[in-house]
């Protein structure tokens, strides 16, 4: 850390310059403004970015979590001023490394000694990889970058939990347990890609529905007329959806210090960003129940990680049993997170559309926040897509792969952009709460993948002397990845290099916290919030389960609290 610290460059200055350009591309109400700007401390054990990838993701990061903060401490002032009490100020910290782990949390996470990218760990989990596209590698490689005919040319196909279509549509078996190296698994796939353009395989993928991409630079992107039209959209958005019902005041109760204490959280998502927002509205005190089908996959030891602190039950949305608890469910809301396809919850009968007239007819507000991957505006905004497509389609991949001294592009390590947009999907949640409870009305907010990208190129990349720390920091396992390998491939070697470096960050206790989950029948480790506001109490109040494990009601939520023992990670 030594060699780091000769270069001039601040993390802690740079975050404030990246709060002060995304100050700049959104409004926010005056009061949370001024604590941002009055009340914010940026702290950092280690002054320097820690990821091997050239953008500004910690300092990002760090810039959201701020922002998410003061939405926080501005909620909590409302319920003040409701009691006519005196106004309290409090400061908001927020540390560096900690924004560090919550970006690559899913990969520190654990169920007893073992992380996702141990084999072990899987023993403890439920399988919800029901067709086999986690658990199968060469399935596993349906979602992954390869060169197309035109040399140089590369396309991100994606299976996503399915990758029998993907496959099939570009002329390969659904399964093949003859391939048993990484290296005949992507010969056998890329030799078919090599046979497609780039148009082609983009034909074959509208056809069938998949969730692929061209891989281009951002030049390319910002050309296309989906990146003209949302290249100066601001980060998120949220719009009115009713204006008739009465301002909303938050719930007052016995937790006074955990700001959303009493706000009922629907969560509709799977995998990664879309449930990161209703983790952070968790750990600021919400009731966060998720919804999840039983007939559809998800990635197992996601859930370690994004469950933590919520009930996550089934329910089948296209069956009448299911539809009737849905609707009970939401006549106590107050937020709803939709995760999937845009329009997909809407073709469903339970969109905007439907918790709108809700609303009006039980006299108070809701907000419902959409994430997704390509935004709500332009011609592909209806296009499914996860974080690698974002990445790749954005210009983040071919940056990454230039970052590394390659002339191709290269998937980045670790699910971050997904955790960004977690971050701002919460803070469209936290503004649509605040205006119910201060004009009133129901809130729409809106957060994708590809607007956070644009957000982290917006910021710019890091000086070349940086990177060049960087890259000498990642190790040759690291340095050593090409396009063709997997996201577990290149974020294990992150991992590797990380560990060697900056090894205090596997063990801060600060970083850390372990619960006794009565779920998976061990303790889990997560990642603690990284948000400090003087004065609040955040954090979890049960700990993670895996989907479907608890009933689809808001009775239960009090009945377990306190049930799981917590103790501070860290020996």
């Amino acid at each position: 850390m030594s060699d780091q610290h000769q270069t001039s460059y601040s993390s802690l200055e740079e975050t404030r310059r990246v709060l002060s350009l995304i100050l700049s591309l959104v409004t926010l109400p005056k009061e949370v403004e001024a604590a941002v700007q009055n009340q914010t401390l940026f702290t950092a054990d280690v002054d320097f970015p820690y990821f091997p990838i050239p953008f500004k993701e910690t300092e990002t990061a760090g810039a959201l979590k701020a922002i998410e903060a003061a939405f926080a401490l501005a909620l909590q002032n409302t319920k003040i001023q409701q009691q006519q009490q005196q106004q309290k100020s409090g400061q908001i910290v927020i540390n560096l490394d900690k924004t560090t782990a919550f970006l690559f949390q899913a990969y520190l996470a654990k169920v007893g000694a073992y992380g996702k990218l141990d084999p072990e760990v899987k023993k403890y989990l439920k399988d919800t990889d029901l067709l086999k596209a986690q658990s199968d590698q060469y399935r596993r490689m349906s979602a992954n970058l390869y060169e197309t005919r035109d040399s140089g040319q590369y396309y991100h196909i994606h299976g996503s939990l399915e990758a029998s279509t993907t496959l099939g549509m570009i002329g390969l078996e659904p399964f093949r347990p003859d391939l048993k190296t990484h290296e005949a698994i992507v010969e056998t796939i890329e030799s078919k890609t090599k046979l497609f353009s780039i148009a082609e395989l983009e034909a074959l993928n509208a056809k069938y529905k998949q969730a692929g991409v061209p891989a281009l630079k951002h030049e390319e992107f910002l050309q296309t007329p989906h990146g003209k039209s949302n290249v100066d959209l601001a980060p998120w958005k949220v719009a009115s959806l009713e204006s008739t019902t009465s301002p909303r005041p938050l719930p007052s109760g016995p937790d006074e210090r955990r700001p959303l204490a009493g706000i009922k959280v629907l969560e509709l998502c799977r995998i990664i960003a879309g449930p990161i927002v209703g983790r952070i509205l968790g750990e600021y005190g919400a009731d966060v129940l998720k919804i999840t089908s039983p007939n559809l996959s998800d990635v197992p030891f996601f859930q370690v990680d994004g469950n933590m602190g919520k009930h996550a039950a089934n329910l089948d949305l296209k069956t009448p049993e299911g539809r009737k608890i849905f609707e009970q469910l939401a006549l106590e809301a107050d937020v709803i997170l939709d995760g999937y396809r845009p329009g997909a919850l809407e073709k469903l009968g339970f969109g905007p559309t439907y918790m709108t007239a809700l609303a009006q007819k039980r006299g108070y507000g809701v907000v419902y926040v959409n994430e997704n991957c390509f935004g709500y505006e332009g011609e592909w905004a209806s296009r499914p897509g996860w974080q690698q497509i974002a990445d790749c389609v954005t210009g983040v991949a071919w940056a990454q792969g230039k970052f590394m001294g390659l002339n191709e592009p290269v998937v980045p390590p670790f699910p971050i952009s997904d955790y960004g947009t977690g971050c701002m999907g919460a803070i469209a949640a936290l503004t649509g709460l605040y205006n119910r409870a201060t004009v009133g009305g129901s809130w729409h907010g809106k957060a994708s993948l590809m607007q956070y990208d644009l957000l982290l190129f917006k910021a710019g990349l890091y000086p070349e002397d940086v990177q060049a720390k960087l890259r000498a920091s990642a190790g040759e396992e690291f340095m050593g990845m090409t396009h063709s390998h997997s996201v577990d491939q290149i974020s294990g070697n992150a991992l590797l290099g990380l560990k060697r470096q900056h090894p205090h960050l596997f063990d801060d206790p600060s970083v850390f916290e372990v619960w006794t989950s009565k779920a998976y029948g061990h303790d889990v480790t997560v990642v603690r919030p990284v948000a400090h506001i003087e004065g609040l109490e955040l954090g979890f109040q049960r700990a993670s389960r895996p989907n479907g494990y608890d009933e689809a009601n808001w009775a239960s939520f009090t009945s377990d609290e306190g049930e799981y023992r917590k103790f501070t990670a860290g020996n």
